[in-house]
């Protein structure tokens, strides 16, 4: 299984966790404020806002919370400053990171970042220095029970879908940005549930990982990634067999 989509699988079961969940409506709150901040208030003429009100209604958050954020970004609550930052670098074993952070504070956010590469056998790079090695793509992920795949590849072809992957538990499908929301659409007619569904950074390729200990790192350090406050996102080129992760976890 790609370590890519097994870690979005991974990211999306935490956000059932009842204790986890007040995080993550924090995180995509931040990311519904900076959306309107850049671009209005109105998701029929905000796409990154309509998809980021789409990911906190999938996390269960009350529209209240979500009206709330839409008027901190627009201003009517006050002026909110949290800008946009990535951060690069390298795990163990290698394998290159990319974190996405909403901050309103550089001086902090960088260095707490910084740590974390270090804690766990990492480094964080110069910008631009892993940037090159992913692509960014639409990603769907289907379980298999949940369609068979001949249904599932005419329909997501015909909706535009570049790429399907059979990953063992779950279909990965892979798209352009621009033709995410036709796909998702189309899944959504046919009452085919998705476990993930989102605009992401898609590795150009993997590194292999074959030893638990280095497994367990990789893990450490992008499960600490995603429990910072100020990260909103974090993408890996890792690949780890399933017999690995199963110990590994």
């Amino acid at each position: 299984m790609s370590g890519h989509s097994h870690w979005a699988g991974i990211k999306h079961k935490k956000a059932a966790n009842d204790a986890k969940r007040g995080k993550i409506w924090s995180k995509l709150a931040r990311k519904i404020i900076v959306a309107a901040k850049d671009g209005g208030g109105d998701p029929t003429q905000n796409l990154p806002l309509r998809y980021a009100i789409e990911e906190a209604k999938d996390a269960n958050m009350p529209k209240d919370t979500i009206d709330k954020a839409i008027k901190k970004g627009t201003g009517e609550l006050g002026p909110v400053n949290y800008e946009e930052t990535l951060y690069e670098g390298y795990a163990s074993g290698g394998v290159a990171i990319m974190v996405e952070a909403l901050t309103d504070n550089r001086n902090r956010t960088g260095p707490e970042i910084k740590k974390l590469f270090e804690k766990h056998g990492g480094s964080l790079g110069t910008s631009g220095c892993v940037n090159w090695m992913f692509n960014k793509k639409g990603l769907i992920t289907v379980e298999t029970n949940a369609v068979d795949e001949d249904s599932l590849l005419e329909i997501a072809l015909n909706a535009g879908a570049e790429d399907i992957e059979n990953t063992g538990q779950v279909y990965e499908l892979t798209c352009q940005p621009g033709a995410f929301e036709a796909l998702k659409k189309a899944l959504e007619e046919k009452n085919i549930p998705t476990e993930v569904a989102e605009i992401s950074m898609m590795p150009q390729s993997h590194v292999p990982i074959e030893d638990v200990e280095t497994a367990k790192k990789v893990l450490k350090l992008m499960d600490d990634f995603e429990d910072h406050d100020d990260v909103q996102n974090v993408y890996a080129n890792f690949d780890i067999p399933d017999e690995i992760m199963a110990e590994a976890s």
